[in-house]
């Protein structure tokens, strides 16, 4: 669709061009755009205004890329550093949402909403999912000073409720100020079969297309949205933000990129913890009297794996690897490309290498089907050693081990999630500007934070926020910029106070004294909420302890006391309270605004939506049932009814070799249920109906029964049913993925599929 989209300004460029060569006297020149008197006059941007190409990845340690000391070589991010800046105290919110809307707006994210994930809104002031429009964007403030914007990659902060066909829009990343919006809306995306979205409409542009993949489709269109901008508006200046969903899981690569990395991680994450924190030390990446956190006591020890989960293990952080290398091919190809239209010597470019720690948050052994483990079904060492080959394809939702994340986070305690600890909150920058950064290849340690970016960049275009924007009046930036830190490395920080909260773990910082809370358990253990201020307080002196390693809590009560009189000031001016712990409840807790308006039956008509969670009835938890009223041609016909899911779990009704098929898929390592008619259907009208009903007790399996036309057409029992479903729906034809073997999307019904009823059948259990 992005093909065709340029192919149509071609054309029109094309078809101005013939006219006004078929024109017997030349076309006169348009005036000034001063002349005109009644046109809309266009914003003009700063003379000599630089571009602006801001690039932030996602779960991303702060020690795995060779530019911060890491294995994972990232030549063209080294080369960045190399031309600018490493910055060694850089902060984030610790979460995906809120650290986009800390970046997005200069604002800390409670303050504009984003208390947590937007996934786990609550009807709270500072936890609703919602950036006011009091808080504009760095995509709102520069198109408005003449910036042509675009955006490509994750936009993790559009409220669920509002991810649909009807919007609105407002708090899409179009209404966000951005010109052009090429990506995916939502936590992570498949690279193989991603659920993008080019502007306002959803595209498949994987389908028919073996060699696809997200990373390189996202770089593709970068390049072509620079090389027309370049034709269109060459006096303009543009921001680009790029914000891809790697090292997000699923982690998946090439596989030529998967086999650059075999071997190289079976030395352990003990062994590569110690040898990322010698290079840091080695490179002036940290300071020399660092010291390295010990591992967590849930972690175990690398020898303690027997040689499986050994195997198993190294494979999984060679996808991990592969995937973050193959992005950084990608970011070369966009350095090149502006290079080549000569715009790179004008380019402000900041670089983020991650959104918060490395993550933990999956179970210990890490994952290769992450939705079976959130549906409590996760795959054992013995069943994913069973399908190795198939770890980082796209036949895995991989995530890592809790162990490779905490070799990631060296030299630091904790990781995503984790806002009390630098794992959690630390991640590494880079900035390049050629012709007004001088010092070039130097590490940079005045305390930053994401929030610092925005006025950071409205400082270097030589632009003031706006106090009021399309009418609505302006909150206060919160950062500070920290241009000042260009060409000095001893300037002393302009940030000196910040607090830090998610999910009841909180820190503040002051003057290099950071307080916090210890964590009541870690990120791959769940349990029952325990009330936040039930949380132990440490204290650390992170002007001498850059790791924050040496607990001085008893040794200097007083000041332990006056950080948390601080974290108690902060956190009621920006909207912390009330705290709010329970991660999983919030998650699941279902008290939001949804478009289907607590519809417990709703009609669907065949076509290319794909319906994501907000958009379908919730099935986990409940009995249920789809039924399908088709027309069957003479001759037969085949294909997709309605499914939701793919290969890790789901369901689907089919029409296959004239025959009716009901299909259970619990997730890829547990046995399916599939039910076939005895007979292919007949011409004429049909009703075909799934229907799945709960065993009394709840949490177990259930019945799957097939109906045609109101007649069983077969039963059987699934041993384990779904506790927790989010995955895109579709009717009339596949989504992005399949639930059932032999059959790629779209598998569209051949016949005519009237309309599909699903109904959710009783109370939840």
């Amino acid at each position: 669709m992005a093909r065709r989209s340029v192919g149509m300004l071609a054309l029109a460029a094309l078809s101005t061009t013939a006219l006004n060569a078929q024109s017997a006297t030349p076309s006169p020149a348009l005036p000034p755009a001063a002349q005109f008197k009644y046109f809309p006059q266009t914003p003009q941007a700063p003379k000599g205004a630089p571009n602006v190409l801001l690039v932030m990845t996602d779960d991303v340690g702060f020690g795995v890329s060779s530019t911060f000391g890491g294995p994972v070589p990232m030549p063209h991010y080294d080369a960045l550093a190399a031309r600018g800046l490493r910055y060694n105290n850089f902060h984030t919110a610790a979460l995906c949402s809120p650290s986009r809307a800390a970046l997005l707006t200069g604002r800390n994210h409670h303050r504009v909403g984003f208390g947590a994930l937007a996934d786990m809104a609550t009807d709270h002031l500072g936890y609703d999912g919602i950036i006011p429009k009091s808080a504009a964007t760095i995509g709102q403030v520069l198109k408005a000073n003449g910036y042509d914007t675009a955006w490509f990659g994750k936009n993790h902060n559009t409220p669920q409720w509002e991810n649909t066909p009807f919007g609105p829009f407002d708090r899409w990343p179009i209404g966000f100020g951005f010109n052009y919006f090429y990506g995916f809306n939502g936590a992570e995306a498949d690279q193989f079969r991603p659920s993008l979205v080019e502007n306002l409409n959803t595209i498949r542009p994987y389908v028919g297309n073996p060699d696809y993949i997200l990373d390189r489709d996202l770089a593709d269109h970068a390049v072509r949205w620079l090389d027309l901008q370049k034709s269109l508006h060459s006096d303009r200046p543009f921001l680009l933000y790029w914000s891809p969903g790697t090292a997000h899981d699923p982690n998946q690569a090439p596989k030529a990129w998967l086999e650059k990395f075999r071997g190289k991680f079976d030395m352990g994450w003990d062994k590569l913890r110690e040898q990322i924190f010698a290079r840091q030390k080695a490179m002036g990446i940290i300071p020399k009297n660092a010291r390295l956190t010990p591992r967590p006591a849930g972690i175990p020890a690398w020898s303690t794996l027997t040689p499986e989960q050994k195997r198993v293990a190294a494979r999984m952080m060679e996808a991990h690897a592969a995937q973050l290398a193959f992005f950084d091919d990608q970011f070369g190809r966009v350095i090149d490309e502006l290079k080549r239209l000569g715009k790179y010597d004008n380019t402000l470019i900041i670089y983020i290498q991650g959104d918060n720690g490395a993550s933990q948050e999956y179970d210990i052994e890490g994952s290769n089907n992450n939705y079976a483990m959130l549906n409590g079904n996760a795959p054992t060492w013995d069943q994913m050693a069973k399908s190795i080959d198939d770890i980082g394809t796209r036949y895995s939702s991989m995530a890592i081990p809790a162990g490779w994340a905490f070799a990631q986070n060296a030299p630091f305690q904790w990781s995503k999630g984790i806002a009390s600890h630098l794992g959690g909150q630390m991640d590494g920058m880079v900035v390049s500007w050629p012709g007004h950064i001088q010092a070039q290849g130097q590490v940079r340690s005045q305390f930053t934070h994401l929030i610092d970016v925005a006025p950071t960049i409205y400082q270097a275009i030589g632009i003031t926020p706006p106090a009021t924007l399309d009418g609505t009046k302006q909150m206060p930036i919160d950062g500070t910029s920290f241009a000042y830190t260009f060409n000095d490395a001893k300037a002393p920080p302009r940030h000196t106070e910040q607090y830090f909260e998610m999910v009841g773990n909180r820190a503040y910082y002051k003057d290099g004294w950071l307080a916090n809370t210890t964590p009541v358990r870690p990120p791959w253990e769940h349990g029952p909420a325990i009330p936040p201020q039930d949380y132990h307080w440490e204290l650390y002196d992170l002007n001498n302890d850059y790791s924050q390693s040496i607990d001085l809590a008893k040794k200097y009560p007083q000041k332990l006391a006056e950080l948390k009189a601080g974290f108690d000031a902060a956190a009621k001016k920006y909207h912390v309270y009330p705290l709010q712990s329970d991660v999983f409840g919030r998650m699941f807790a279902g008290k939001r605004p949804t478009i289907l308006g607590g519809q417990t039956s709703v009609t669907y008509y065949p076509g290319p939506t794909r319906y994501n969670s907000g958009m379908f009835p919730g099935l986990a938890g409940h009995s249920w049932s789809a039924t399908a009223q088709v027309e069957v041609p003479a001759g037969g016909g085949d294909g997709t009814l309605v499914a939701q899911g793919g290969w890790p779990m789901g369901w689907g009704l089919f029409v296959i070799g004239g025959k009716p098929v009901f299909v259970y898929r619990p997730s890829d390592h547990d046995p399916e249920v599939r039910l076939t008619g005895a007979t292919a259907l007949s011409p004429g009208h049909h009703n075909i109906e799934a229907r799945f009903a709960l065993d009394a007790a709840p949490g177990t399996g259930g019945t799957a029964t097939l109906f045609v036309d109101g007649h069983p057409a077969g039963s059987a029992h699934v041993t384990k049913a779904w506790r927790f479903i989010n995955l895109p729906a579709s009717v009339g034809e596949l989504g992005d993925d399949t639930v059932i073997e032999a059959q790629q999307p779209p598998f569209k019904y051949t016949g005519t599929l009237d309309q599909v009823t699903v109904t959710l059948e009783g109370p939840s259990k």
